[in-house]
């Protein structure tokens, strides 16, 4: 809130060079800030009773839309890479995927992979869990197993994340 739209009472008031200057009328507050020729601003409005900074109105909100853009420029965004396997996969094909999990993993990404079945392979669902598992094993050394393997529709999915 700004100026004449602080409607409060009193306000506790910090002025332009950061000075305490106490509780104030949200009037008086509003008269040194135009005589300081600068906005009111309510920087902590849960406080009691709220805090009220006599400061340039405009540069605040450009301080403000500075320091979220860095916060978003420090955050990680992991993303789900996927690993599509079959029941009837062959050794050396398994190894393939199993590196490029790897490669994902290294890069701080979370694995699904996907153990998808097709007509009759459905009925032979429960004897081809252990691919998932020798999967898993295989990158045991540099991932965990973060939710086991369930059933999704026509396929089993377990999700693998980096070992902290």
């Amino acid at each position: 809130m700004v100026n004449e739209q602080i409607r409060d009472k009193e306000v506790r008031l910090i002025g332009e060079n950061g000075e305490q200057l106490g509780i104030v009328s949200a009037k008086e507050a509003q008269r040194l800030a135009r005589e300081a020729e600068l906005d009111l601003v309510k920087v902590a409005p849960m406080a009691k009773p709220p805090v009220c900074k006599i400061i340039d109105y405009g540069k605040y909100r450009y301080e403000q839309a500075r320091k979220e853009k860095e916060a978003r420029k420090k955050q990680k965004v992991i993303e789900i890479k996927e690993v599509r396997l079959s029941p009837n996969i062959e050794e050396n094909d398994l190894n393939t995927k199993i590196s490029a999990a790897r490669k994902f993993i290294q890069k701080g990404n979370k694995v699904k992979v996907t153990l998808r079945f097709r007509g009759r392979e459905m009925s032979h669902m429960n004897n081809s869990r252990h691919i998932l598992e020798d999967f898993a094993g295989q990158l045991s050394d540099i991932a965990v197993v973060d939710k086991p393997s369930k059933v999704e529709g026509r396929s089993l999915v377990m999700f693998l994340s980096e070992k902290r």
